[in-house]
């Protein structure tokens, strides 16, 4: 499945709240790939706050990014009524 990414939000914990574009709000955790190369730069809460929408995914300012597959598929999807 290939959805778009439309919005992108940085949250405690090395967290993403994603909206994807078919209206789907869902949280990636991006803990596991913090040892992992290029990605290791965004232990620093400043690089890993950097990131933005670059055409259907996510990128940051040290140009890691993932595929959007990878995000919709190891994301989990949020409550619509939940507090983030």
């Amino acid at each position: 499945m290939y959805l778009a990414i439309t919005s992108v939000i940085p949250i405690n914990d090395y967290n993403l709240i994603l909206t994807f574009e078919n209206g789907e709000k869902r949280q990636f955790d991006m803990n596991p790939f913090l040892d992992k190369g290029i990605f290791k730069e965004l232990r620093n809460i400043a690089k890993f706050n950097s990131v933005r929408i670059s055409f259907d995914t996510i990128q940051w300012d040290n140009e890691a990014d993932l595929d959007p597959e990878t995000l919709y598929l190891d994301s989990v999807r949020i409550n619509e009524n939940s507090d983030l």
